[in-house]
């Protein structure tokens, strides 16, 4: 395992993004239309096709997700997304016509310095389909697609992804884009408030502060007292390669939605617009209770390493005034 969304039999992660623009797109293929379902907890969310994946609607599966930067516009980028899968031959079938179906969701990034003057219309339908193209099993941490712009409290934010087994050998991974409100680490220090879900020092191993002082347990919000409920937002994708009902998946995605809070501080505020994606493979049956408890309490700890990771890995924008990347400060 690599520690990566693509520990998933039959998916596949592609980024496309633009640096003068500072924004980018990420596209979540699935190999095979999977079950999926959505949660969402953020107070200013911005989503494509999540009606859809409401339990009472007709359409269980779907073929990709897209998240992306850019607000509002970045929506734009499911249909670039679906137009490669369309070429492709894919989507949910018609009476003979074929329709791909693909979920998004997207976060604000439009102040972080980027060139954002781009005409009558936005970037993010090319950047959608650009990112289905270079899906491949291996793809960039940190500031790189949906994440390429994105910003905490107090570092430069970005793309992160994880994976574990649960003891009885199903696989869970997640992928997140970190564009927290809060901030992912303990006051402006350098750790991580994930850090007892880390495995294998992959956000440097700094562990928890000795003791927690009044001053590290006070807000940080980005923007501060000008802090919006449009400039925010952490998306994350979870996929298995369990066999989910739709209902299992949802509820998949409201356990492991709980990692965000065991990664950001303060969390789920009316301030971000923040989404999980569940999926389902289904190449192993488990349990309908303990087994789906059990991969839930995996999930969301695997949830909480990948936004940890996002922070870690990510690099400064090369803009004057731009956040600083965690590992300018230490390393």
């Amino acid at each position: 395992m690599k520690n990566l969304l693509t520990d998933i039999s039959g998916v596949r992660v592609g980024h496309a993004d633009d640096a003068a623009l500072a924004s980018g797109v990420t596209a979540v293929m699935f190999d095979r239309p999977a079950v999926a379902a959505i949660d969402v907890r953020g107070g200013g969310p911005g989503t494509r096709e999540g009606a859809l994946l409401d339990l009472a609607n007709t359409v269980e599966r779907i073929d990709a997700l897209a998240l992306a930067g850019g607000s509002a516009f970045g929506l734009e980028a499911g249909g670039g997304v679906q137009a490669w899968l369309a070429e492709q031959g894919r989507g949910f079938e018609v009476r003979g016509a074929i329709i791909p179906i693909v979920p998004g969701a997207i976060m604000f990034d439009l102040l972080n310095g980027g060139d954002k003057q781009w005409g009558r219309f936005a970037p993010y339908r090319e950047l959608g389909y650009a990112a289905a193209a270079a899906a491949s099993h291996d793809f960039a941490l940190g500031s790189a697609g949906a994440g390429f712009g994105a910003t905490t409290a107090n570092f430069k934010g970005g793309v992160g992804s994880a994976s574990a087994a649960t003891p009885d050998g199903v696989r869970v991974a997640a992928l997140a884009v970190v564009n927290a409100v809060g901030s992912v680490t303990v006051g402006d220090g350098p750790w991580f408030w994930a850090a007892p879900f880390e495995t294998d020092g992959e956000f440097g191993g700094r562990g928890l502060p000795p003791a927690f002082t009044r001053e590290m347990l006070a807000m940080r919000l980005k923007g501060a007292a000008a802090a919006t409920a449009a400039e925010n937002t952490t998306l994350a994708v979870v996929v298995t390669d369990a066999t989910l009902t739709k209902p299992q998946a949802r509820r998949l995605a409201m356990i492991a939605q709980t990692g965000f809070a065991r990664a950001i501080y303060p969390v789920h505020a009316p301030l971000d617009g923040d989404v999980l994606f569940a999926a389902a493979t289904g190449e192993k049956p488990i349990d309908p209770l303990v087994g789906l408890t059990e991969l839930g309490m995996v999930a969301a700890n695997t949830v909480a390493r990948a936004i940890a990771r996002g922070v870690y890995q990510a690099t400064a924008l090369p803009f004057p005034g731009a956040l600083s990347a965690w590992k300018d400060r230490f390393g």
